[in-house]
């Protein structure tokens, strides 16, 4: 891993929920956000594949053994990180589409 954050976030449930319910969840609470995904299935996020973006992958399971909900989520904080998000509060504060200036690649090298 050359660059990013990976975190894996535990949360303790009182209930247990299917995998398909809980992906449901997240995918309706995250519809029309311009960079969050949700990745379905088994899935798992990976720092490179948000490598040089402005965007955070999100993947969820459950362990039913200990009632806990799992995500896990990656980003690369050089593009997602305080730069990114400047630029992405700056577009939304002068009216410019969300996007503006975030969706290509920025790497170096």
């Amino acid at each position: 891993m050359k660059r990013g954050i990976l975190s894996t976030i535990y949360i303790n449930s009182k209930e247990i929920i299917s995998d398909k319910k809980l992906f449901d969840i997240y995918q309706d609470f995250y519809t029309g956000s311009q960079f969050v995904q949700v990745l379905s299935g088994d899935i798992v996020p990976e720092t490179k594949y948000v490598a040089g973006t402005n965007y955070c992958h999100l993947g969820l399971t459950i362990d039913t053994r200990l009632k806990r909900l799992i995500v896990i989520s990656a980003i690369d904080n050089l593009g997602k990180g305080a730069a990114g998000q400047a630029v992405q509060n700056m577009n939304l504060m002068f009216s410019l589409p969300e996007v503006t200036g975030l969706e290509g690649t920025a790497i170096f090298p």
